[in-house]
């Protein structure tokens, strides 16, 4: 018999799926339309706008059929969005055209991948020049401590602002 961490790192992908596919049918039966984020024009606009009211800018990158993606936007960035908090979204695989930081036309997919991204959700913060001014957020994180760990990113880039 193996030993059990052993045999959970040798079944760990199984296990992310069950638990991704119990989750997305958890989320699935509270809403029929999912929440949705704005898909910016211009990332420079939208920086420029969010510093204007002294925020940073959130961009969550997104993955469609994504229920981590889901469950983040629902529960915490949609909320956060109608409050006021500058938050739009770019989407991995999307050839959606958008304006960088800098004015230059690409796709959501090509600016992700010049970020290096390769994770969904992944929530990034940016402030002056379209530098990130906080830790990115990678991933799912349990329910319970997504909020908080938002919570503390956020403070980081106003307090770099």
């Amino acid at each position: 018999m193996k030993e059990p961490i052993l045999y959970f790192a040798s079944h760990r992908r199984q296990f992310l799926g069950l638990v991704t596919l119990a989750w997305a049918q958890v989320g699935g039966a509270q809403s029929v339309m999912p929440a949705l984020l704005p898909s910016p024009p211009s990332l420079q606009i939208e920086l420029a706008k969010a510093l204007q009211q002294k925020q940073a800018l959130i961009v969550m990158v997104s993955l469609e059929g994504c229920a981590f993606c889901r469950i983040a936007r629902s529960s915490h960035l949609v909320p956060m969005q109608k409050a006021g908090t500058p938050i739009v979204q770019l989407d991995m695989r999307s050839v959606q055209g958008v304006l960088d930081f800098q004015g230059r036309a690409t796709t959501h997919d090509q600016l992700i991948k010049q970020w290096r991204i390769s994770v969904a959700p992944t929530l990034l913060f940016f402030g002056p020049g379209g530098k990130e001014v906080a830790e990115r957020m990678e991933g799912g994180y349990l329910p319970d401590f997504y909020g908080p760990y938002l919570e503390e990113r956020l403070l980081k880039a106003r307090q770099a602002l």
